[in-house]
C-alpha cells in the first residue's frame, strides 16, 4: 500500500512540477517515492549510485554542452546563414528549416525557427506554418543521436544509441511523410531568400553540427573506452570548439551564450532522471507494477504514449515504462525500445503542455483548434501504425 501511495504522489508531483522544470519534478518525485518506500540509508545509496556513476556524469556533461553548440551557432549567425542558403521549394523549406533549428535544444525553441518560416514562406497560411514548425522541428529528434531524450532513454534501456537508430528510422520516415502530405498540402512556390548563394554559409554550419556524431562514431569504433559516453563528450566538445573558432565568439560573447542557453538545466535533467530511476528501482515499485501483468504492447505503446502526453516529456515515460518492462519481461530489445521511444515521442509531440505549440500559435496568430485540425489526422495515423507495430513486434518478442 505504501508503494502505491508513494508512486501515485510521485507521479502527481512530476506531472505538476515538470510543466515548469523537469529536473525539479523528477527530483521531488524521487523524494516522495523514497519517503514512502525507502529507509534514509537506502535513499542515500540511490543518490550515491547516481553521483558516483561516471557514465551518468559524462552524460550530464554531454547534454549540457549540446545547447552551447547551438547557441554559439545562433550567436555567430551561422545558423541563419545555413537556412538562408537552402535554395529550395517552400514545402521542403517548411520542413527542413525547423528540423535543423530543432537541433538547438531549448524550451520554447520554436521561437527560433518561427521567424525564419515567416520570412521564407510568407505566402503560407498561419496554421500551416504553426503546424510545420512544431511537427518538423521535433521529427528529426527521433533519430538524432545527440538528442538528450534519446541519449537518456537509451541509457535507461541499456541499448546503444547508434544501434537503435535503424529501428527508429521508419518512425522518422513515417512522421516526415505524414507531415509532408497532410501539413504542407497546397503550399507552392519557392522559399524567399535575400542575397547571393554562399556555399560556405551552407557547408560550414553543417560541418559543425555533424562533427560531434561523426567523431563519436569513429571513436567508438576505434577505441575501447571504459565508458562509451567519453567518446560522445569528446565529440560534442570538439564541435563546440569548432563553432567558437569559426564564429570568432570571444569570452564575453560565450558567457552571454551560456547565460542564454542555461546548459546547467539540461545537465540537471539527466541527474534528476537517474536519481528518480535509482529510487524507483530500489523502491519495489517496478515489481508491484509488473504484478499488474499489463500486456507488453499496452505498456510500451499505450502507457508510454499517455505518459508522454500528460508530462510533455520523453524522459519521464522512459524512466517509468522501461524498468517495469524489464521487471516483467526481461531485458528490453532494441526493436522494443524503438517502439517505446516512438510512442512516448508521439504523446510528447502533440500535448498542449508542449511549450513549442503555444509559442508557435502565438507567433503565427492562429488557434489551438486550427492547429489540431491540421495535425489530428496524421497524428492518428501514426498512433495506429505504432499500435499495430507494437502488437506485432513487442508481443512476439516478449512471448519468445
Amino acid at each position: 500500500m505504501l508503494i502505491w501511495s508513494g508512486f501515485s504522489l510521485a507521479v502527481v508531483a512530476m506531472l505538476y512540477l515538470s510543466r515548469k522544470s523537469l529536473s525539479l519534478g523528477m527530483a521531488v518525485g524521487a523524494f516522495l517515492l523514497a519517503a514512502f518506500t525507502l529507509r534514509p540509508v537506502q535513499m542515500l545509496e540511490a543518490l550515491r549510485a547516481t553521483f558516483a556513476d561516471p557514465s551518468v556524469l559524462l552524460l550530464a556533461l554531454v547534454v549540457g554542452t549540446i545547447p552551447m553548440i547551438g547557441g554559439v551557432l545562433e550567436r555567430s549567425g551561422e545558423m541563419d546563414r545555413l537556412v538562408a542558403n537552402m535554395r529550395i521549394g517552400t514545402k521542403p523549406f517548411l520542413a527542413i528549416a525547423p528540423a535543423l533549428l530543432g537541433l538547438l535544444p531549448m524550451p520554447g525553441g520554436a521561437l527560433l525557427s518561427a521567424p525564419l518560416l515567416e520570412r521564407g514562406a510568407p505566402q503560407a497560411a498561419g496554421d500551416v506554418k504553426a503546424a510545420a514548425n512544431v511537427w518538423f522541428r521535433h521529427t528529426l529528434l527521433i533519430v538524432y543521436p545527440l538528442g538528450s531524450a534519446l541519449i537518456a532513454a537509451a541509457k535507461i534501456a541499456e541499448v546503444d544509441v547508434y544501434r537503435s537508430i535503424p529501428y527508429l528510422l521508419p518512425g522518422f520516415l513515417l512522421m516526415s511523410l505524414l507531415g509532408y502530405v497532410f501539413l504542407l498540402r497546397g503550399v507552392a512556390g519557392r522559399a524567399e531568400n535575400v542575397g547571393p548563394f554562399s556555399l560556405r554559409g551552407l557547408v560550414v554550419p553543417l560541418v559543425v553540427l555533424l562533427l560531434a556524431p561523426a567523431l563519436d562514431i569513429v571513436l567508438k569504433s576505434v577505441f575501447d573506452l571504459p565508458y562509451s559516453e567519453m567518446s560522445t563528450a569528446i565529440g560534442v566538445g570538439a564541435s563546440l570548439v569548432l563553432a567558437v573558432g569559426i564564429g570568432r565568439v570571444g569570452p564575453s560573447a560565450l558567457l552571454g551564450v551560456f547565460r542564454a542557453m542555461r546548459p546547467w538545466k539540461f545537465s540537471l535533467i539527466i541527474i534528476a532522471v537517474f536519481v528518480f530511476l535509482n529510487v524507483f528501482t530500489a523502491s519495489g515499485a517496478p515489481e508491484s507494477l509488473a504484478a499488474l501483468a499489463l500486456p507488453p504492447a499496452v505498456l510500451t505503446v499505450g502507457v508510454a504514449l499517455v505518459l508522454g502526453f500528460v508530462t510533455g516529456r520523453i524522459e519521464t515515460p522512459a524512466s517509468i515504462v522501461i524498468p517495469i518492462y524489464v521487471m516483467s519481461y526481461g531485458s528490453m530489445s532494441i526493436p522494443t525500445f524503438a517502439v517505446t521511444y516512438f510512442a512516448a515521442f508521439l504523446g510528447y509531440l502533440i500535448t498542449p503542455t508542449h511549450p513549442c505549440i503555444s509559442v508557435s500559435l502565438e507567433y503565427f496568430s492562429t488557434s489551438l483548434w486550427a492547429f489540431l485540425r491540421k495535425t489530428a489526422l496524421p497524428f492518428a495515423i501514426a498512433v495506429a501504425v505504432i499500435s499495430v507495430v507494437g502488437f506485432l513486434v513487442v508481443t512476439g518478442r516478449s512471448a519468445g
